[in-house]
């Protein structure tokens, strides 16, 4: 049998896939269905990356495994340490942070307080020392003690029942008051929703910890103690929206997604119009603090973004965007200033760098010196408008030479457009303006990646099963 025929027989469709899955589901645990159930969806999605246009062994690992560094020293390991001219006295070497890496006690913002006083001392007595001056309270010495217990825990009471040994009458002894009328506390949804959707930790494997510490607490049982919380939380996330659309600094992406409900109404429907499901990240950068928010479904991320904005005030003026260089990201009802992300354009020239090496190493030398700019206007904390005149005094000139340089490559025919460094060139020159929006706005450069990096942590935190705990839209 050929090759090409075997692996034919390994893929399944939709419905095969869930035959199969069905079968082998009574013969292994529910941990094991669910893993065996992510094989047999990743598979397909491995061999279509080999049909992909430039895949490359080296690009594949990267996209399969993840990328260890892009740093400027690894992609291009001949080239210089010198930084480029005008950056050292500005930025500097690197030096160490010093400190021991312990955490300070004020860091511990939810221990419980406990205040001690003096033995023997109070204020207002005389020094035991000098017996002249008095004692006065000063700052206090906090001295942490961490101790481990089960995420939750539980309490039993046994009350006491007494039986009359001739009637046989029982007298059962009244529950405290403290015990409560409900079995489980409504912190313990609270705490089981953030175990899931904020640290990652799936219901069956809290259940197996619970069980194996002695508070059995099954992954049907948290459902039920979460499902309500998410109707009481609506009011909340409506407000969170209100507050994201009067950002003047937005961010998005989206990644794809997998929920076994949704899969099903899109194979029912008889000519779907759209068959990808997606998780949008849309970072608001507010002048108090960040808001994240997260939508899961079939919409693509500017349509996401499009419900957001219709809740800007209309006196505002236009935000500005920033996203990758994909059109699906922008909205097409509402006007904003773009901004894409200049890492998205960097990363063409380090997965050319391995064919191209000096070309690319002088455009991530010259975006290496725009980034350390930025890395010290962070360090030194200037306002908006500070950074922007910090960019168009020293960015600028970096940026403006690499524009004319990589203008001058196309131009003159020393690189091919349809090579990987070809392509890396032109799709920085056709967004050179959203890409360089630092150059002439507030715009920071290095956040782009804020919103596909929430994205992606939550697709990595949902699981197929809990279709119905993520945010349909």
């Amino acid at each position: 049998m050929k090759t090409e025929a075997r692996f034919a027989q390994l893929v399944l469709t939709p419905e095969q896939r869930e035959q199969f899955l069905q079968r082998i589901g009574p013969q292994v645990s529910p941990e094991d269905g669910q893993f065996i159930g992510r094989l047999l969806e990743a598979w397909p999605e491995l061999l279509g990356l080999f049909n992909q246009r430039g895949m490359s062994l080296e690009r594949l690992r990267r996209v399969a495994f993840g990328a260890p560094t892009e740093k400027t020293a690894t992609v291009c390991p001949a080239a210089a340490p010198q930084p480029a001219s005008g950056e050292t006295a500005l930025a500097g070497p690197r030096r160490r942070r010093k400190g021991h890496g312990r955490t300070a006690a004020r860091h511990y913002t939810g221990a419980r307080r406990v205040p001690v006083p003096h033995p023997s001392l109070r204020p207002a007595q005389l020094c035991p020392d000098c017996q002249k001056g008095k004692l006065r309270r000063a700052k206090a010495a906090p001295v942490v003690r961490v101790s481990a217990q089960p995420p939750i825990t539980a309490q039993v009471w046994e009350l006491e029942v007494l039986r009359c040994a001739l009637c046989g009458k029982t007298f059962t002894a009244p529950l405290p008051e403290s015990a409560g009328p409900q079995k489980h506390d409504p912190s313990v949804g609270v705490m089981a929703a953030l175990l899931r959707y904020g640290s990652g930790v799936p219901a069956y494997r809290l259940a197996q910890l619970q069980r194996s510490l002695g508070v059995p607490l099954p992954a049907s049982t948290q459902w039920e103690e979460v499902e309500p919380l998410a109707r009481q939380c609506q009011p909340v996330l409506d407000e969170l929206l209100r507050q994201a659309a009067q950002a003047p600094l937005l961010h998005n992406d989206d990644t794809t997604m997998r929920i076994s409900d949704v899969r099903r109404e899109i194979r029912a429907e008889k000519d779907p119009k759209r068959t990808g499901i997606f998780t949008t990240g849309i970072l608001a950068q507010t002048p108090q603090h960040p808001i994240a928010l997260f939508f899961t479904g079939r919409r693509h991320a500017g349509e996401n973004l499009t419900r957001v904005l219709r809740q800007r005030a209309a006196d505002l003026p236009h935000p500005i965007h920033m996203c990758d260089g994909l059109s699906r990201n922008e909205s097409s009802e509402f006007e904003s200033i773009l901004a894409c992300c200049l890492a998205h354009g960097r990363r063409g020239f380090v997965e050319a760098a391995p064919d191209f090496p000096q070309a690319c190493q002088q455009v991530l030398e010259s975006l290496r010196a725009v980034y350390r700019f930025d890395a010290q206007a962070r360090k030194e904390a200037l306002s908006p408008q500070q950074r922007l005149f910090w960019h168009q005094t020293y960015s600028q000139p970096v940026m403006d030479q690499l524009k004319t340089w990589l203008q001058e490559q196309l131009d003159q025919k020393r690189v091919e457009p349809n090579s990987g460094l070809g392509e890396a060139i032109g799709y920085l020159l056709r967004h050179w303006e959203p890409l360089t929006l630092f150059r002439v706005a507030s715009a920071i450069v290095r956040e782009g990646r804020a919103a596909r990096d929430v994205a992606f942590m939550v697709k990595r935190h949902h699981e197929c099963n809990y279709a119905r705990a993520t945010r349909r839209t």
